[in-house]
């Protein structure tokens, strides 16, 4: 029902209510090294409870077109995630792009064959034209993949959004699909 990639080394897949712990143990895992890149978390955040209608939430915005909110595997373990969110159809077929990948999993270019496998998906499989991607100007790691994926920069937004409790800038950049 959902989709499901394959690249050399890695699966992408929207999580099912099985995959709770899984999913835990990686939110728990990436914590302190997710942290300066994504919005402040309460305690609760990490409960069983929350994470499933997170997983859930997950499942109904793939079902109704709005997302495409893949997670990504090596193997049984849980490595990061590739977010196709905010899709918008009609005139604008676009979309945002966001993703992360553990610590321990960071510097082996799986997030580049993850985001690529995905990009090639969504515009090819989605009709996509746009895909959007803002990253913090210090996140050099997030730049690089975006420059060497074909993003171009298309502007700065000042107190973008509001991570680990600031208000934080970001660079914005999109890729278009350059054969339709």
């Amino acid at each position: 029902m959902f989709p499901q990639l394959t690249t050399p080394r890695l699966q992408m897949r929207v999580l099912q209510a099985g995959d709770l712990q899984v999913y835990q143990q990686y939110l728990l895992d990436n914590r302190e090294h997710l942290r300066p890149w994504e919005p402040e978390r309460q305690e609760s955040f990490f409960s069983d409870p929350e994470c499933l209608a997170r997983i859930t939430l997950m499942q109904q915005h793939a079902e109704t077109g709005i997302a495409v909110p893949f997670s990504i595997f090596s193997g049984e373990e849980m490595v990061g995630v590739c977010n196709f969110s905010n899709i918008v159809r009609g005139v604008f077929q676009a979309c945002h792009l966001g993703y992360a990948i553990s610590a321990a999993h960071q510097g082996k270019g799986m997030m580049r064959e993850a985001v690529e496998s995905g990009i090639q998906f969504m515009f090819e499989q989605q009709g996509l034209h746009r895909i959007m991607a803002n990253y913090r100007p210090e996140n050099l790691r997030s730049a690089a993949l975006l420059a060497s994926l074909g993003f171009e920069r298309e502007g700065f937004a000042r107190r973008y959004l509001k991570i680990n409790g600031a208000w934080c800038d970001h660079v914005l950049t999109a890729k278009v699909r350059d054969d339709d």
